[in-house]
């Protein structure tokens, strides 16, 4: 069936079917009949733990577990809990985070130019969305209550950042997780180590089982979450946040519309089928994750790097925002013919694309908040975000 489908001819074969040991053995088929590169996605924990040995015996060029990265997407927004998005960049030194500003902020009704005087120069505006019109903003560009917006920033100042624009930040202790599948396992193994109290709700006794020997220390239990009384009984009202990772995108939503009715809980709802995006965007369902878009993502950033030659500027990491409206990614910079036009130039003689932010730039482990002054060097690892989708190399930021 892969010569048939050109496999001696392809670059590429992505294996993600639901079953893993198809994945890895269809893997290795194109890797001995058609020497192209693999990408297999392998969602067993049990494999997962030895994923470096299968991918180097495989010879595999990506192996992608979506139940793991949604769990630590998920991880990301309990640790920064006023966040709707965290993304990060150069290995975690660097935070994209997107939030609504709250009513009676001070950010709203002011310039992005007025507002650095009150949270500093290392907080840059890089997205605004407002009514479902994105803009890649400029100084001049005035925001207000209510509008998403997405900031990088250093970790250690998003609490005193937060204060300052009214947003609450409080500290999660208590998370309830509603489904025990495996992201609801990923998620409460790390929950545990950052010593936070975590509860999930199953409805299969064997599987709460398997779940109480894995996780000791949290506490399962053997019922549905849609039960409102139960909920009300384990004390959903006073906990900090609320997870909903059940296998329907419907009882989901509806577990986090009711969270949202009787308590202040953070909420992450998980959504498999975005089919009523723009209906699902008008609900109150905190944030949304959709670990469908997670493997989308990684292997598209796969994609990209495969683009370009070996001595050009790979992708080091690439997020969709804003509905997928905005790309933010990661080059690391390499010195080429295609830099040339770029390297050593200040940032205000280069003449960008449109819709197109510089917003950072990792130079030897220094965290650079850019300015027109600054310059890309070779080494350096640059965060762009822009609404020109699919660029390939850091060269593509130019007109």
């Amino acid at each position: 069936m892969q010569e048939e489908a050109g496999v001696s001819n392809a670059d590429l074969l992505i294996a993600v079917t639901n079953q893993d040991e198809v994945n890895l053995l269809s893997c290795l088929i194109a890797k001995q009949a058609g020497h192209c590169q693999t990408i297999a996605r392998v969602r067993n924990p049990e494999y997962y733990e030895e994923i470096n040995f299968i991918k180097e015996e495989l010879k595999l060029a990506m192996a992608i577990n979506p139940e793991r990265s949604a769990a630590y997407d998920i991880l990301r927004l309990v640790q920064i809990p006023s966040a709707m998005e965290v993304d990060t960049f150069a290995r975690g030194r660097i935070n994209l985070i997107s939030f609504k500003i709250p009513d009676y902020s001070p950010l709203d009704g002011k310039k992005i130019m007025d507002v650095s005087g009150i949270l500093g120069n290392n907080a840059l505006f890089c997205v605004v969305q407002r009514d479902g019109e994105v803009i890649i903003p400029s100084g001049n560009t005035v925001l207000h209550s209510k509008d998403k917006v997405s900031v990088v920033m250093p970790l250690r100042e998003m609490p005193d950042f937060f204060d300052r624009i009214k947003l609450a930040n409080k500290p999660i202790k208590s998370v309830m997780i509603a489904g025990g599948g495996s992201i609801s396992f990923y998620l409460a193994k790390e929950l545990i180590k950052a010593n936070v109290q975590v509860k999930i709700f199953e409805t299969d006794r064997a599987r709460c089982e398997v779940l109480s020997e894995q996780l000791p220390e949290a506490v399962i239990i053997n019922g549905n979450a849609v039960d409102e009384s139960l909920l009300d009984e384990e004390g959903v009202r006073q906990t900090d946040a609320f997870v909903a990772l059940t296998n329907m995108d419907e009882e989901n939503i509806m577990l986090s519309l009711y969270v949202n009715s009787i308590s202040d809980a953070k909420l992450i709802t998980k959504i498999n089928r975005l089919s009523f995006e723009k209906v699902i965007n008008g609900m109150p369902l905190g944030s949304v994750v959709c670990p469908k878009n997670i493997t989308a993502e990684k292997i598209i950033k796969h994609v990209r790097s495969m683009q370009n030659s070996a001595d050009s500027s790979n992708v080091e990491s690439l997020y969709r925002l804003m509905d997928n409206k905005v790309e933010a990614l990661e080059f690391n910079v390499r010195e080429c013919y295609e830099n040339k036009a770029l390297i050593g130039r200040t940032l205000m003689e280069l003449k960008l694309k449109k819709n197109l932010l510089i917003c950072s730039i990792n130079r030897d482990g220094r965290i650079i908040t850019p300015s027109g002054k600054d310059t890309i060097e070779v080494g350096d690892t640059v965060v762009v975000v822009t609404s020109n989708l699919n660029l390939s190399r850091i060269s593509d930021i130019l007109e």
